[in-house]
């Protein structure tokens, strides 16, 4: 197997505005990254490689074309800050990896998403990028080409894990990972398509609810570390609020909203199921990312909480971890190789039953 070229969807632009460097790359100006989620911004990113540009909808739409290992470099420094633990940084270059190598390969798990006149059950995944392998942005893998700074630590991951994938039964792993799991990993299915694969069940995580407010500062990159209380969370929605919250989010004007119902939670505690019980009308919602696009301006960090009615008619919602959960906690990932753990280790605890297997 050769080492594959990626197409890197980077973004649409009403007006694409770049200028080349001295040294052969250019820089992009005006990049949205963290769409529609609590750190969104815009930035200038610089990048190497292949462009491809197309008009679509009246849009520009950038690709870049890239080897995938320097794809990988970027990736973890984008994902995470360069400045983390080696053992930590291999691991993450692994996961990466395979994840973009499951995705690429044209293997999909069956299932098909639930929307009726009382229930809407989807996910969102990479099948809505046709035109490139993946994008930019946390809806895939955050790459940033290289407006991170590589570092030594960053080349050394790279390149002493280069071609090394996650396997299960002779097929590479889609390798999951979320930010923060709160304590507890999910399972595949809770959160996409009703799969169960055996290399991502539910483990317990207890080093992602650390207060080692230095390691924070050295793992997470720059914009990353003005999300406070991750691991254990609180979110206030008063009543109008909501209602037009709502409204917005769905389309559908609740009227007063009487309630907010969990009717399932997968293996973490993450609801997959939630009752919108309103006035005008009752819907069911899921999955996790729908439930945590819907009751937010941007995306809740999780759909792991608990509800709490208010006397003025709000809630509050009580919640924990950072991300769909699955598969590796970046944060405890961290913790684990800060005290000692190697890459291997750290994959064998997230990704039961899973193997090292070199391709290239």
């Amino acid at each position: 197997m050769e080492e594959p070229i990626i197409k890197v969807g980077i973004g649409e632009f009403d007006e694409l505005n770049f200028a080349p460097t001295a040294d052969g790359n250019i820089v992009i100006n005006d990049v949205e990254i963290g769409k529609q989620f609590h750190w969104n911004k815009r930035e200038n990113q610089r990048f190497n490689g292949k462009f491809t540009v197309k008009v679509v909808d009246g849009k520009v739409l950038l690709i870049n074309q890239i080897p995938l290992e320097k794809y990988i470099t970027s990736v973890i420094s984008s994902e995470m800050s360069g400045e983390c633990p080696l053992e930590l940084l291999k691991a993450h270059a692994i996961i990466s990896r395979s994840w973009l190598m499951a995705q690429i390969s044209g293997k999909k798990p069956d299932g098909k998403p639930i929307i009726t006149d009382q229930e809407i059950c989807t996910w969102y995944d990479r099948e809505a990028h046709t035109l490139f392998d993946v994008c930019a942005d946390d809806h895939c893998q955050r790459y940033q080409g290289i407006t991170k700074t590589y570092n030594p630590t960053v080349e050394k991951a790279v390149a002493e894990t280069r071609g090394i994938f996650l396997t299960y039964n002779g097929e590479v792993c889609d390798a999951r990972f979320s930010k923060c799991c709160g304590g507890k990993s999910e399972t595949f299915e809770n959160c996409w398509q009703p799969v169960h694969y055996n290399y991502l069940e539910s483990v317990d995580c207890p080093y992602c609810n650390t207060d080692d407010t230095a390691l924070l500062k050295t793992i997470l990159n720059d914009y990353d570390q003005q999300s406070k209380d991750f691991y254990s969370w609180t979110a206030t929605l008063n009543q109008d609020t909501l209602q037009e919250l709502l409204k917005t989010k769905t389309g559908i004007d609740f009227g007063e909203i009487i309630d907010i119902e969990p009717l399932e939670r997968g293996a973490s505690g993450r609801i997959t199921r939630l009752k919108i019980i309103g006035k005008n009308c009752t819907k069911i919602f899921g999955k996790e990312l729908e439930i945590r696009r819907i009751l937010s301006q941007t995306h809740l960090y999780s759909s792991w909480f608990d509800v709490e009615k208010t006397s003025d008619g709000g809630f509050i919602l009580h919640g924990r971890g950072w991300g769909h959960g699955v598969g590796m906690c970046q944060i405890g990932a961290a913790v684990m190789a800060s005290k000692g753990d190697k890459y291997d280790e750290i994959l064998r605890y997230y990704y039961k039953n899973a193997e090292l297997t070199k391709m290239y």
